[in-house]
């Protein structure tokens, strides 16, 4: 009888015991990288996910803990981001965030990413919309990917605000990480797509800047017609790595789209226009307030 329950509390511990250590888990390792504040923060990311434990975009909740643990040192040691008022970004519900965009490649989306779920009341995951080049970029595509970036189309976007998700927008694009260093901070062609969709879907939009990566790796010149990884020409940089500039990430106040104008007004293209025109001018604004607010390109 006492080797029948002691088998029998053994079969017991035996079902209870994780077929894998946590170490293995998926984002285990990651984990156990990061801070315990970071780690309460990718737990705390709301996935999506239909009971699968990922959503319809690859979110995950350990996706959200290697995300941070790959862009943390970068964060919190390389660039040394300061956050500026991320209470601003809605706690919930649907919400688009439109920023300026520079630095050869997207590495202030990264830190965007990193800084909207390490600060947003509610550690909320920024689904950072990705020009159509990035995901043939090794290693960034991946990092995105797993911590909520999406690829930047429209039919992304309408089942993302459908969802209630926070979408983070780079409405300069591709000419905003090409831009020469002699027009750091001008803010180039501004696409207006953001602002339709947030009319349409009834999403406010938040304007944010990134000080410092305007300035992280100057190009001295580029060759056109030679696409490396889907980016339209080959960069030629002043530096072999991006110089450690200390990063400002600013959020300005949220401009309240559905207060402003109808959902049937996104047929009109005056008024999108518009819209957009309004972020672009309070980008510009948190841009001018962060420059003069920083002591220096490193500090």
């Amino acid at each position: 009888m006492k080797a029948l329950n002691a088998l029998r509390r053994r079969l017991n511990r035996e079902q209870h015991r994780p077929l894998l250590p946590e170490v293995f888990k998926e984002g285990g390792l990651a984990r156990r990288m990061l801070p315990e504040e970071l780690r309460r923060a990718a737990d705390s990311v709301r996935v999506n996910d239909q009971g699968h434990g990922i959503d319809t975009f690859g979110l995950s909740s350990g996706g959200a803990a290697r995300g941070l643990a790959v862009t943390y040192l970068l964060y919190e040691h390389y660039f040394r981001v300061e956050s500026h008022h991320a209470e601003r970004i809605p706690a919930k519900g649907r919400a688009i965030l439109a920023c300026n965009h520079s630095g050869m490649l997207p590495l202030d989306a990264m830190m965007v990413s990193h800084d909207v779920m390490r600060h947003s009341t509610g550690h909320r995951a920024a689904r950072i919309a990705m020009d159509y080049f990035v995901p043939g970029l090794p290693f960034v595509n991946l990092v995105f990917s797993r911590a909520g970036g999406v690829t930047g189309s429209r039919g992304n976007f309408h089942a993302l605000l459908e969802s209630d998700e926070l979408i983070a927008v780079f409405p300069e694009g591709v000419p905003g990480i090409g831009k020469p260093f002699s027009e750091r901070y001008k803010l180039q062609t501004w696409r207006e797509g953001h602002a339709e969709l947030a009319i349409r879907h009834g999403a406010p939009i938040v304007p944010m800047c990134v000080i410092g990566a305007e300035e992280q790796w100057p190009q001295v010149a580029r060759i056109e017609g030679i696409s490396v990884f889907g980016i339209p020409y080959m960069p030629i940089p002043a530096t072999l790595l991006p110089m450690p500039v200390k990063y400002h990430i600013w959020y300005g106040e949220p401009v309240p789209i559905p207060d402003l104008y109808p959902r049937e007004a996104a047929h009109d293209a005056v008024a999108v226009l518009e819209a957009a025109a309004l972020v672009k001018a309070e980008v510009a604004k948190l841009i001018a307030r962060g420059l003069e607010h920083r002591k220096g390109i490193f500090r």
